[in-house]
């Protein structure tokens, strides 16, 4: 969950009244918030770095509140204090002015397209800082670029001051070398190149160079002069830098998602927009596509939604009026009222609440306003008895007769490289039906394992001063890709286990083999037992491997590793392996 840091004494000064400790604690329980940590800066900074570092910083009372990770509107202090405002009973509506002049279109290129697609704008005019507004101004940014924003990834947003630009604007893409500005706080002008370079050791913006530094054209945003407003997501031009000085802000956003630009937009004017000279007023900006095609932004959508009062009532727990709901969802920001049609709620959606996305959210936000602790505790109408996982409890069954027979268990990473599942076992990629990772992080974890042999023999390999002979063995999921399953995909719950010394060991895991049978109470015996079956496997020893049958249905694999596989995982002594599904034993 976010945390938000608020001075105490702007939040009361802001809320209108004082609390104690201990009721705002109530006051944050009862709308869903917790009161983390009451502290200061001195106090923050003398516990990380110590009371010589501390000396000189701020005494001011800070309150430390967590807010639910989709609140978006509680990230700020005027979001939160809005928010406990309208629990009190006091609401207030947001609304678009026309624009008074062209020169606010943000124009887009086609360039864009394979770099950051979308692009919304919108102008606060007439708007008043003050130190502490200010300060909230770019905290926002910074806690959306951290949630909704995936770090950047998402939506950059970028803030200027509009009297220093003139529009109309264009944002386009130009290669790196051709992009020259001077960045935010710098003396002088930068490529693209060279900043890249330049903030490879910079400690904030060093976690936001990937996102577009393997890209052969990065986005720009020109105005009709051809100032350099940003270079998104990285930095801002230091002309158009917003000071309290600045008046009316231009606020464009960057994104790979469309939505989630819209999203943080309305979030950004709805919060700050209170300090205009005409309250909750926002100036559009049109937005004009490389097709033609023209938008307008903000959207600040309000939509409605309509649901019965029973249906919050049985998921709640209470038994309230249609008209004591409307109420309750009235406090939480939703303005709600009875329809007259049985118990019909109807409930407008303010764009400030991006999080209502179904009704069981709406009921959520009834409890919440009606109180958790205020619902009657009631016996549940069924009765259930728990009882392990069937697949589980035989896994657990066997690890304590597996270690029982001399081998000891691994717990290896379900996430492997591609050349584990492949290469090193002799295999090729495509005839694997792995689950591939989209964005891996390393180079270590690109799929999901196809079989546990792998995960054992690196856990070999990091232990090869150990003693010999080294017997492992492991119970845990696969991953194979699967058609007929919703997700396309199903996990399977393998055995393995494998024998390494200075001879094979066939017989060592024929023996495991025959144990783990014996204890699964499945007879040496074509047909209705279980048999080993010559088979030809490129990750064993050719002549040395078998299929094993259970009710002639083949479930598994044993033999004497390849070499070549051996060497690939850097082991220099033979080795035995045995594989089979026990899903099939339940």
């Amino acid at each position: 969950m976010p945390t938000v840091g608020v001075k105490r004494d702007l939040l009361f000064k802001a809320l209108g009244r004082s609390y104690t400790d201990e009721e705002f604690d109530e006051l944050c329980f009862e709308f869903g918030l917790e009161l983390d940590e009451i502290t200061s800066e001195k106090e923050i900074i003398s516990r990380e770095q110590g009371d010589t570092k501390a000396s000189g910083a701020s005494d001011v009372i800070l309150y430390k509140i967590d807010v639910p990770a989709n609140r978006y509107d509680l990230l700020c202090l005027e979001g939160l204090v809005r928010g406990l405002q309208v629990f009190k009973n006091k609401c207030n509506r947001y609304q678009c002015d026309l624009p008074v002049d062209p020169m606010f279109a943000a124009l887009h290129s086609p360039q864009t397209e394979a770099v950051r697609p979308h692009a919304v704008a919108a102008v606060l005019r007439n708007i008043t800082f003050t130190q502490e507004r200010y300060d909230s101004f770019i905290e926002l940014q910074e806690k959306l670029h951290q949630n909704i924003c995936r770090k950047r990834s998402l939506v950059a947003i970028g803030t200027h001051d509009l009297d220093t630009i003139s529009g109309p604007f264009t944002y386009t893409a130009k290669r790196p070398g051709d992009i020259s500005f001077k960045p935010l706080n710098q003396t002088k002008e930068y490529t693209a190149t060279q900043l890249m370079s330049l903030y490879k050791t910079d400690s904030h913006l060093r976690h936001y160079l990937h996102i577009i530094e393997d890209k052969p054209l990065y986005p720009v945003i020109y105005d009709s002069n051809g100032v350099v407003l940003s270079m998104p997501p990285i930095i801002n031009g230091d002309h158009s830098k917003i000071s309290l000085k600045t008046k009316n802000v231009f606020i464009e956003c960057t994104a790979t998602d469309q939505t989630k630009a819209k999203t943080v937009l309305d979030m950004m004017v709805t919060m700050f927009s209170e300090y205009c000279a005409q309250p909750f007023t926002v100036e559009e900006a049109e937005v004009v596509y490389p097709d033609g095609k023209t938008c307008i932004y903000p959207e600040l959508a309000y939509r409605k939604e309509k649901l019965s009062g029973k249906f919050i009532n049985q998921k709640v727990g209470i038994n309230e009026s249609t008209e004591k709901i409307a109420h309750l969802l009235t406090r939480m920001c939703l303005l709600s009222q009875a329809t007259g049609a049985g118990d019909e709620i109807e409930v407008e959606i303010p764009p400030t609440r991006s999080d209502i996305i179904h009704a069981c959210d709406i009921m959520e936000d009834a409890a919440i306003a009606y109180g958790f602790n205020n619902i009657t505790r009631t016996t549940p109408r069924t009765y259930t008895v728990a009882n392990q996982f069937p697949l589980n409890k035989l896994t657990e069954l066997l690890r304590q007769d597996l270690a029982a027979a001399g081998f000891t268990e691994a717990l290896n990473f379900a996430l492997c490289s591609q050349e584990d599942i492949a290469e090193k076992l002799g295999k090729k990629i495509s005839e694997m039906r792995a689950v591939h990772i989209s964005n891996p992080k390393t180079a270590e974890f690109q799929v999901a394992r196809t079989t546990l042999l792998p995960g054992l023999l690196k856990t070999i390999a990091a232990n090869r001063k150990m003693p010999l002979p080294l017997k492992l063995f492991e119970i845990s999921d696969v991953v194979l890709k699967d058609e007929t399953k919703d997700v396309g995909a199903r996990n399977s719950r393998r055995f393995c286990a494998v024998y390494y010394n200075k001879s094979p060991g066939f017989e060592v895991i024929h023996g495991l083999l025959d144990r783990t049978m014996q204890l699964l109470e499945v007879k040496p015996a074509r047909g209705e037992g279980y048999h080993i079956q010559t088979a030809d496997d490129s990750t064993f020893f050719p002549g040395r491997c078998a299929d094993i049958f259970v009710r002639g249905k083949n479930v598994g694999r044993l033999g004497v590793l390849h070499p070549d596989v051996i060497n690939r995982f850097e082991l220099t002594m033979p080795c035995s392996a045995l594989e089979m599904d026990i899903e099939p034993f339940l």
